[in-house]
């Protein structure tokens, strides 16, 4: 670690970054004695890395194994790598991966790469690269959509992330400022963090247990330049907070998270809808989201910066341009609440209820694990080789639940629950 480095990390309060190493272990992923871990994160987040490995031995892990990447390299490819390059991807690895999934090893990911880090390169080669990644990557992929093993993402606040959401101070404070964002939004800002995340994953389940007893047939969104109904899959569940795999462990995939969700049937969307915030989408910022859909899939799509980007989106396969995810939020979240665009899904989707282009989640329908992918797409679920959250809900966002005979049930009014 160069001295820069070490100055960049002492803006991170310690106590609070091994909170979070803490949370992502005990909590994200409820790792079990003998259990192992395969964990993914960016060079620049080794710290963090160091006490999640710690963190994990103390639990009783097996092996942990790391894997790290480097923006440098990243950039290395698309500057000197030859053209055929961007249409490979190292699909052993993902093979690797998805034999370790289906051996018990958990999954953690860290994320904090610059957001913007290909917005300089060729949009052609970024998605050429991007399909190939994707294509390889299933077999591990399923694994994790089907919740084969227990899984989690939390995130470190790398200097060139922390410059694009706070670009007008000094990389030090900007840093600090991201750090401390992260932890309130991550709910280990305080003593006691464990403890929190039981009671707001209670709070979580109090929802899902509403929504699941209510079997909507349908979701009306109403807002300004939206009039969408969303239909939901035969047999859909509503999850949110902590989930139990299918090895039997319970643990919070997302940290932070705020949302409670399903699958939407992919044959049955109808309207049409803005964004209520930006997509950052590999380099490219994606704003003022209009979409129009029929029978499910979205039949025109515009925006106002980055529209190149999104139609190239929808291209990627016949999913692409349908959902394959539905997700209530509260205007009123504590990352709402923060005024901050992070740039990184992962905390962006818990500003606003949104929805997912792409890939459903075996596990948001009843008896889901036991499932073939024939009978879910029978039931309306989704298959692409995509997933891509974007936010469509805000205060003056209502959501009206529909019954199959009808029967209208105000769920959200003015960006909250009903």
């Amino acid at each position: 670690m160069t001295a820069h480095q070490r100055n960049l990390s002492a803006s991170i309060d310690p106590v609070k970054l091994d909170r979070l190493a803490e949370v992502a272990v005990k909590v994200g992923l409820q790792l079990q004695p003998g259990q192992d871990l395969l964990l993914t994160a960016p060079s620049v987040a080794l710290p963090l890395v160091r006490r999640i490995a710690e963190h994990a031995y103390k639990a009783g892990a097996g092996i942990v194994t790391p894997f790290l990447s480097d923006e440098e390299i990243t950039l290395s490819r698309y500057r000197y790598a030859h053209d055929n390059s961007f249409d490979r991807a190292a699909g052993w690895l993902y093979e690797g991966m998805a034999k370790a999934f289906g051996a018990n090893t958990a999954r953690l990911a860290i994320v904090g790469d610059n957001p913007m880090l290909l917005s300089g390169e060729d949009p052609a080669k970024v998605a050429r690269a991007s399909k190939a990644n994707s294509m390889a990557y299933q077999p591990a992929l399923e694994k994790i959509v089907n919740f084969e093993t227990n899984w989690n993402i939390i995130a470190y606040p790398s200097p060139a992330w922390a410059k694009q959401v706070f670009p007008d101070v000094p990389e030090d404070v900007a840093v600090a400022k991201l750090a401390d964002a992260i932890f309130a939004a991550s709910r280990v800002d305080k003593d006691g963090a464990v403890a929190n995340w039981e009671k707001h994953n209670a709070v979580l389940r109090e929802r899902t247990n509403w929504l699941n007893g209510q079997r909507f047939h349908a979701l009306k969104y109403s807002g300004p330049g939206t009039d969408l109904t969303i239909g939901l899959a035969d047999g859909h569940e509503w999850e949110g907070g902590a989930s139990t795999a299918k090895n039997g462990i319970t643990c919070n995939a997302n940290i932070p998270t705020e949302e409670v969700f399903t699958t939407p049937h992919c044959r049955r969307v109808s309207g049409h809808v803005v964004s209520s915030k930006p997509l950052s989408y590999q380099g490219t910022l994606i704003d003022n989201i209009s979409v129009r859909f029929e029978e499910g899939r979205i039949v025109e799509a515009r925006a106002s910066r980055g529209e190149e980007v999104l139609k190239k989106v929808l291209d990627t396969d016949e999913g692409a341009s349908r959902l394959g995810e539905v997700a209530l939020v509260p205007h009123s979240s504590p990352i709402s609440k923060s005024g901050l665009l992070f740039f990184n899904t992962l905390f962006d989707e818990n500003a606003a209820s949104h929805i997912a282009l792409g890939q459903c989640y075996s596990k948001c329908f009843i008896d889901g694990g036991n499932l073939t992918p024939e009978q879910i797409a029978a039931q309306g679920g989704n298959k692409s080789l995509i997933h891509i959250d974007w936010m469509i809900g805000s205060a003056e966002t209502d959501i009206d639940g529909i019954h199959a005979d009808g029967r209208v049930v105000p769920v959200f009014r003015k960006g909250e629950w009903a």
